[in-house]
């Protein structure tokens, strides 16, 4: 046990998961890649759990920092924040949602905290629909709409919470139906859920779920719901901490896979837009967003060296097209471990969008989860030189893959071809 790890122990609390078996310490990252305490170098396949969005010590977003540091580290909500407003205007414009107010925080689970403090006064309802298999944070409010009975610590709840099918395409009991039917049964699961209920504040879904896997359901679901949903005067949260900013590639938000009945009620985000800095926030129509009749501030939401970044940062990912990148070196990657998983029986799925990929492992005999092949994988990539994220729920075991967006593919067949050997070793 090396004395960092003893110490960690020692004042940390026991339910802080550490990866691997001797836990290692980053010291430096440059790109896609990060040095860790001993020297050894890795390419960063998961960026701090989809985090470092651009890349390592991005030049731009280092220098923004240092220089709005130099000037002035804080100052609260209580005053005219310039970073903050410029960033909201640009997020705002790019949210697709009408009329649109954002408020910053300093992470997705306070985010996701907003949002359903806004929509339970909004609507004067405590109830909350939910996706089976969904993470919203570590909040008591996040964890209590939280499907993932991994990350869900409690069942004490503020929220009466009601869970819904749909949010993973190839398990449960409408696994076997095909897109429309898939859709078609989980409609009807809403419809009779909302049957025997009182009218609910809103649905808070992510458009692909992180913590669980990187499951989705079929494009059009939640715009089906959106249809229902309507009708009961419910909001609709679409939770973008990990599908926003284009790391789908397809979409600049994950929501715009369902977008046929136009864009949710609210939105939240995180992690990518501040590249490592602690930005979270939630946009939603001035409506919604200004029906709390109490006051508020945030102490450090917005703050002008995290707005900096920001601005920098989403500025860098829209000029160098990181987007498009995404979905194209995303787009390779996903096809090769496709042929990878082929040849390797406990590789039950691979799937994703863009620069968000998950590999499903299942013990060939049963189809049911292996954690100890999961596990095996996991610290066969990093002796390889390969850091990747591992999530999972509803019985499965996956493997999460969600480099920087700036990922050459040069870098994408290197982490391809560790993995490959990682697979194999099982």
């Amino acid at each position: 046990m090396s004395d960092l790890y003893r110490r960690h122990r020692a004042v940390i609390p026991d339910w802080i998961a550490l990866f691997y078996e001797h836990p290692i310490e980053l010291t430096h990252g440059e790109g896609r890649h990060v040095w860790d305490a001993e020297g050894n170098r890795y390419l960063d396949f998961f960026g701090g759990i989809l985090t470092t969005m651009t890349a390592h010590a991005l030049p731009e977003v280092t220098k923004a920092v240092g220089e709005q540091a130099g000037r002035l580290i804080h100052s609260s909500t209580l005053y005219l924040n310039r970073p903050m407003v410029e960033l909201a205007e640009r997020i705002a414009a790019l949210s697709g949602i009408p009329d649109a107010r954002v408020f910053f925080t300093t992470s997705g689970t306070e985010a996701n905290d907003t949002a359903l403090l806004l929509a339970t006064a909004y609507r004067g309802s405590n109830q909350i629909l939910a996706m089976r298999n969904s993470y919203h944070g570590r909040s008591f409010s996040a964890v209590s709409v939280t499907g993932n009975r991994s990350w869900s610590t409690t069942s004490l709840s503020p929220l009466q919470t009601l869970y819904v099918h749909g949010g993973v395409r190839t398990r449960g009991p409408y696994a076997q139906l095909t897109d429309d039917r898939f859709i078609e049964a989980c409609v009807a699961d809403l419809e009779d859920l909302l049957g025997h209920t009182r009218d609910p504040a809103a649905l808070i879904a992510e458009p692909i779920q992180g913590v669980g896997g990187f499951t989705s359901p079929p494009d059009g679901l939640y715009a089906a719901f959106r249809e229902v949903l309507k009708r009961h005067g419910a909001l609709w949260i679409s939770d973008e901490v990990q599908t926003g900013w284009g790391r789908t590639g397809d979409h600049f938000w994950g929501w715009q896979a369902h977008a046929d009945s136009g864009p949710p009620d609210m939105l939240t985000f995180a992690k990518g837009i501040g590249n490592g800095m602690s930005v979270g926030g939630v946009v939603a129509r001035a409506e919604i967003m200004n029906c709390l009749d109490a006051n508020s501030i945030s102490t450090f939401g917005g703050s002008p060296v995290t707005m900096a970044a920001g601005l920098v940062n989403l500025s860098y990912l829209l000029e160098h097209d990181l987007q498009g990148n995404a979905r194209r070196v995303g787009g390779l990657l996903i096809e090769r471990l496709r042929a990878i998983g082929a040849t390797v029986p406990a590789v039950r799925e691979v799937r994703g969008r863009g620069l968000m990929i998950g590999v499903e492992l299942a013990r060939p005999e049963t189809d049911a989860p292996h954690p100890e092949a999961a596990a095996a994988v996991l610290e066969a990539a990093r002796e390889g030189g390969l850091l990747i994220g591992k999530g999972g729920g509803h019985n499965t075991t996956i493997l999460r893959i969600a480099p920087p967006l700036s990922l050459t593919v040069a870098e994408a067949e290197e982490g391809a071809a560790i993995l490959e050997q990682a697979l194999h070793e099982i």
